[in-house]
């Protein structure tokens, strides 16, 4: 109980001197604000005309569709805000040897790293993600019990830690191979097909892919299919047991890159 007191008390003194160094140049504070919600809008308009002419994708009707952008949008708004930019730049922090400066702190260095660069120009996207779901709902016909709210909210929560997850251990390769860029190529590649498709439509040897190696294909769809009921039993264990794996095989990677890390000082 004393320890996590203590990475909380760091965690609200990294966010607090994160902000303060942001309000030093309003314009760094602000300008992100105004360009993330240009991308959205931007991005919102390309999926308006490429699902305008189709009734169906897979099973899905257009509010289901809606509800599962919006909830890959908000997945991707808490990366965005929390974590990315720390996270990051992990692999130029190996390189560069200022992995250092992490190792030798009275803290753990991915704790640090993770909540050191938090972006609140990301928080519109929130917002956001969160009109496009309610649209999504309305569209959709979903009758929205207390129930129905608090699964979704666990599952939004499972799967934001899920690409975190993902995320820390295609960086942490670095520690092992001299450059993880190709890793990285492959991650938004099937980021960018994830958010236009949903895991429904995969099957065969894309269901492998990314139901298990880049799992973004049930980082939306299963809270979608829970808020529409269709969630089963065994898809929900399935969600589980891929983010436990993804936990034990991330931490794991992790502990063996810091050491295996040679200090560039040494």
């Amino acid at each position: 109980m004393s320890r996590i007191k203590r990475n909380l008390r760091v965690v609200r003194v990294l966010i607090n001197m994160r902000l303060q160094n942001l309000m030093m140049f309003r314009l760094g504070f602000f300008g992100p604000f105004f360009v993330d919600s240009c991308v959205f809008l931007v991005q919102l308009c390309v999926f308006e005309a490429v699902y305008s002419n189709v009734d169906r994708i897979g099973t899905w009707g257009k509010g289901q569709m809606i509800l599962y952008i919006g909830t890959f949008s908000m997945i991707n708004a808490f990366n965005m805000v929390i974590y990315f930019f720390g996270i990051n730049n992990i692999p130029d922090k190996i390189k560069n040897g200022d992995m250092d400066l992490y190792l030798t702190k009275p803290v753990s260095p991915l704790l640090r790293l993770t909540f050191e660069r938090v972006n609140p120009g990301s928080v519109p996207l929130l917002f956001l993600s969160g009109v496009l779901i309610a649209y999504g709902i309305k569209e959709g016909g979903v009758k929205i019990t207390p129930f129905l709210v608090l699964g979704y909210v666990f599952w939004i929560g499972i799967m934001t830690v899920l690409y975190y997850l993902v995320e820390v251990l295609i960086r942490s390769l670095s520690f092992f191979i001299l450059t993880s860029g190709n890793a990285i190529i492959l991650e938004e590649a099937g980021l960018t097909l994830c958010m236009q498709l949903p895991g429904i439509v995969f099957y065969g040897i894309y269901k492998v892919i990314f139901y298990m190696i880049l799992p973004y294909g049930i980082m939306a769809t299963l809270p979608v299919q829970f808020l529409t009921g269709e969630m089963t039993f065994t898809r929900a264990m399935w969600g589980v047991l891929v983010a436990a794996d993804f936990a034990l095989l991330t931490a794991f990677v992790w502990k063996q890159g810091i050491r295996h890390y040679n200090s560039a000082s040494s």
